[in-house]
């Protein structure tokens, strides 16, 4: 395996003409000189002195790259899903017509390979290993080299941990807490039953918290016995201590053996069969 599949490589994501190094754009890669030595400016006439570079950029914030670059003449259309590339000249500076750049963009995720180089080459037999010939432009070759590409990792973004939890929070500063069982409202002196005291006891381990989770229907309802029923009252109704008093509790076999009914009448009416009328008093009855 070669030094450059360890390497990070980056596709080419624009390929653009620029005046001179104040109008190249930002995070693009000015071509000043070929790859043989010659300086890479190209011009429209000798009479005319300011030309133009060729530049290209590997910024991969605005997910697309070039997937291919072609060279076309002015009589040729541009084929089916290229574009020319962009022009950040000056003023009085325009590029040639006769043989034109263009490039095909594509989403990031949506191609395997795309171009990862371009050089260029004076008009000459100079051949670039690993590199494609594109074609001649303006007394230059352009070349292009082609492959696998390595794809951006998400970056996560920083967030404030406190910030999160404050918006998944439930709690609400100025809204008034919820009733709990822990902080019920004031109820009559009067006994409260088994049941209350049981709920009580039982939710007394949850934490106080304000989430909903805990929260059911019977939270905040006081719950006490009838002064109607009340035993430890002060023996004004010792009849019906009495009778509390000789209340048997029935267990389950009692409750059977009281109630038990085995429906043998009915399943004997049942088997019953009605009686036959002979034939003889059925043709006389007619």
């Amino acid at each position: 395996m070669s030094m450059m599949d360890h390497m990070i490589v980056r596709p080419v994501t624009a390929v653009a003409w620029t005046s001179n190094t104040s109008t190249c754009p930002k995070d693009f890669t000015l071509i000043n000189i070929t790859e043989d030595g010659a300086a890479a400016n190209f011009t429209r006439s000798f009479a005319m002195k300011s030309g133009y570079y060729l530049c290209y950029s590997k910024d991969l914030t605005g997910g697309m790259v070039v997937s291919d670059i072609q060279v076309i003449s002015d009589k040729d259309s541009i084929p089916h899903g290229y574009c020319y590339i962009a022009e950040h000249l000056e003023a009085k500076t325009s590029v040639s017509k006769k043989k034109r750049v263009c490039i095909r963009i594509a989403p990031v995720g949506s191609v395997d390979t795309a171009v990862l180089d371009i050089k260029l080459t004076a008009k000459s037999k100079m051949l670039l290993q690993h590199y494609t010939y594109v074609g001649d432009i303006h007394g230059y070759v352009l070349w292009c080299r082609k492959g696998h590409f390595n794809s951006p990792v998400p970056q996560a973004k920083p967030r404030s941990v406190n910030l999160d939890l404050h918006r998944l929070s439930l709690e609400q500063p100025s809204a008034p807490l919820p009733l709990r069982p822990s902080n019920p409202p004031p109820v009559p002196p009067t006994r409260l039953s088994h049941r209350r005291c049981s709920l009580h006891n039982k939710d007394a381990d949850k934490p106080a918290d304000s989430s909903f989770q805990g929260i059911t229907a019977l939270d905040g309802i006081p719950f006490s016995l009838h002064p109607k029923f009340d035993t430890q009252a002060d023996g004004t109704s010792p009849q019906l201590n009495s009778q509390l008093n000789n209340i048997r509790i029935k267990s389950l076999q009692d409750i059977e053996n009281e109630y038990n009914y085995t429906f043998t009448v009915e399943e004997s009416a049942a088997k019953r069969t009605r009686p036959s009328l002979p034939t003889s008093d059925l043709s006389s009855a007619q």
